[in-house]
């Protein structure tokens, strides 16, 4: 966290697509980012060091819970990132009470539902943008496989590689094998350069559990980070890919579980609705104090 009180704004810290402190997804949350410049922002989100810090705005002429939100990594801006939304929602309704927020974003616009569990617990439902998702080709996926050091006949045939997005773009690739997942070892230069050339944020690496139960991973090294640990964004852009081959119906509830190679746990629940091209990404954040070993 920054150090100067008088220079920054405060900056709220929480672990998001959890209950519990030590899982899920760390983000910064600046809820009054009024003054603050990019050069500002990229600043503070690089001393805080979390894969994503939310900046937040009131969004002048529009209704007391609708918000401009801008979202940086520790080396770039992104247009949208989930985890951080779920935390923002978080931190705004346990100081304005639960309910339907809209965040004005990069990407669109994103209306958030809170709502308090029976234990007091403070769930987020996030909307994405309307998703897309196209073809890759043949050497794209085998320059990404290199980066990654996988092979070709480790990728699951029956989910095959796509580019996905509900808010920004994402590389899937799907494991054959859970080993195959776990073992993460990969270029982080040379996939870095790879997405920046391609507009990907993060390479979203997924194994299939059962058919509504997934383990996945999400490198992140355009963002000078090894390995996010619960991605939202992803997340949709995911549901999305899954209708788009035909694996999931029009309406379908799905649950993504992050973070488990890492030793941060984190659930993400994925719903497809049918009629409505988006996708709706829920989860818990609670607040937490500074967590060694997040940035690699």
């Amino acid at each position: 966290m920054p150090t100067s009180a008088a220079a920054t704004p405060e900056v709220l810290e929480y672990a998001a697509f959890t209950t519990d402190p030590a899982g899920g997804n760390l983000a910064g949350v600046v809820l009054d980012a009024s003054g603050l410049g990019e050069a500002a922002m990229l600043a503070i989100a690089a001393e805080v060091g979390h894969p994503e810090t939310a900046f937040l705005n009131k969004t002048p002429s529009r209704a007391d819970r609708t918000f401009t939100v801008r979202y940086f990594s520790p080396k770039t801006e992104v247009p949208f990132c989930g985890h951080a939304t779920v935390a923002s929602a978080v931190a705004l309704a346990e100081r304005i009470g639960p309910g339907r927020l809209v965040f004005e974003t990069q990407a669109g616009t994103v209306p958030v539902e809170v709502v308090a569990d029976e234990g007091g617990v403070l769930w987020a439902t996030l909307t994405s943008v309307e998703p897309y998702v196209e073809p890759i080709g043949d050497l794209d996926v085998a320059q990404a496989l290199d980066a990654l050091r996988w092979r070709i006949d480790e990728l699951d045939p029956a989910l095959p590689p796509r580019i996905a997005y509900a808010g920004s773009r994402h590389l899937v690739l799907a494991a054959a094998t859970r080993d195959r997942l776990a073992d993460l070892d990969y270029d982080f230069s040379r996939l870095a350069r790879y997405m920046t050339d391609r507009d990907l944020v993060t390479v979203h690496l997924v194994w299939r559990e059962s058919a509504d139960t997934f383990q996945v991973r999400d490198p992140f090294p355009v963002g000078g980070i090894v390995e996010d640990a619960a991605t939202g964004a992803a997340a949709a852009a995911f549901g999305a890919y899954l209708r788009d081959l035909g694996e999931v119906g029009p309406a379908a509830v799905l649950h993504l579980h992050q973070g488990v190679d890492m030793g941060w746990p984190g659930l993400l629940r994925v719903e497809l609705r049918d009629g409505d091209a988006r996708i709706r990404v829920s989860g818990a954040a609670v607040p937490v104090p500074v967590r060694a070993g997040q940035v690699p």
